[in-house]
């Protein structure tokens, strides 16, 4: 296959490949986070699927009380509870338990060890100071995480190249309003008004999406626009003018692909971003509700419980992987969308 004969999407994937640790960081990226999407089926405290006097039941899907099980209570059955353990054992019933048979908010009231517990067959990673199993919480705070990440790069990305594609485009008084108007937003202070709107409402992680929404869309808008001053003069624009398109069709068909670069280029980064900003902020009280797992709140409680050094250690590893993979994909993207580049 000749050079000329590859498609331009074609080549930037042959380059990215080039980049063996941005392939195989995007694969293992994609792994992971395609396990922490199927949470529920790895580590969770209730049955996949069992079988009890002769009907199936599917505890993770339906919720039942205890008495369904030969309990005496209408609440709904613990199932590490040795007597409804022992109720799927005998008479010819069974269950099927996930791998890891604790969830994130998953209290253990039959540790052998004092909470903090280290690692051990029952805790893989041991339990926090409140008892919740550790590999757990960190499964479960990897996919809030990214799911975040995602969401806050998304609209970041959204707000930063309509901003940056009305200033570039029309240029003259847009650019020099919309430059002074980010001038004063970029110098308000964001963290204070965290600090004061986590005190009015009630912390969650739509007030945390909408807040940090508001001031993550600057740092690209300045990429967009300068490809879109750049490109707004060029001859296929003047062109498209000439033949009487809308504004709206120059920009959606014309200078938009032709200025995607630095968006696609800085994804991974941002994806980065946002989970560091998610991290720290829980970190600091000032993130999720204290009930959702957070890889932040997880750092908090290593920091308190420094002879728990399971907790600080197993945290530290999978921040550090994540944010790892996610540079060396940013590098490979950015060598694959180089034109200098040959695949």
């Amino acid at each position: 296959m000749t050079t000329s004969s590859v498609s331009p999407g074609r080549r930037i994937w042959l380059r990215f490949k080039q980049n063996r640790r941005g392939y195989w960081s995007l694969i293992l990226f994609s792994v992971l986070f395609g396990l922490s999407l199927m949470g529920e089926l790895l580590s969770n405290d209730k049955p996949l699927v069992a079988r009890y006097n002769g009907e199936w039941v599917f505890p993770v899907l339906i919720t039942y009380s205890e008495k369904s099980f030969g309990g005496d209570f209408d609440s709904e059955a613990d199932y590490l509870d040795p007597f409804i353990r022992e109720q799927f054992s005998k008479n010819g019933n069974w269950a099927i338990y996930p791998p890891n048979t604790y969830s994130f908010d998953t209290l253990n009231y039959f540790a052998k060890s004092p909470n903090p517990a280290p690692p051990s067959s029952e805790n893989w990673l041991g339990t926090d100071d409140r008892g919740r199993d550790v590999s757990a919480r960190l499964l479960y705070g990897f996919r809030v995480s990214v799911l975040f990440a995602l969401a806050l790069t998304f609209t970041g990305v959204l707000l930063g190249m309509i901003t940056g594609a009305l200033q570039g485009y029309f240029a003259g008084k847009t650019d020099l309003l919309f430059q002074r108007f980010m001038e004063v937003w970029s110098s308000m202070p964001e963290l204070y008004l965290l600090i004061i709107f986590s005190s009015i409402f009630e912390p969650s992680i739509g007030l945390l999406l909408i807040l940090l929404s508001l001031f993550g869309w600057m740092g690209l808008s300045d990429y967009v626009r300068a490809d879109f001053l750049r490109n707004r003069n060029l001859e296929y624009v003047q062109a498209a003018r000439a033949l009487g398109l809308s504004h709206g069709q120059i920009i959606w068909r014309h200078v938009l692909p032709n200025s995607l670069t630095p968006v696609v280029t800085f994804l991974p980064f941002r994806m980065s971003g946002a989970i560091l900003a998610l991290t720290s902020l829980d970190f600091l009280g000032l993130g999720v509700p204290p009930s959702t797992p957070s890889l932040g709140e997880l750092l908090a409680q290593g920091k308190n419980n420094l002879d728990a050094w399971w907790i600080a250690l197993s945290t530290f590893a999978v921040l550090t992987i994540t944010l790892l993979l996610l540079t060396n994909i940013g590098d490979a993207l950015r060598n694959a969308l180089d034109v200098r580049r040959k695949a």
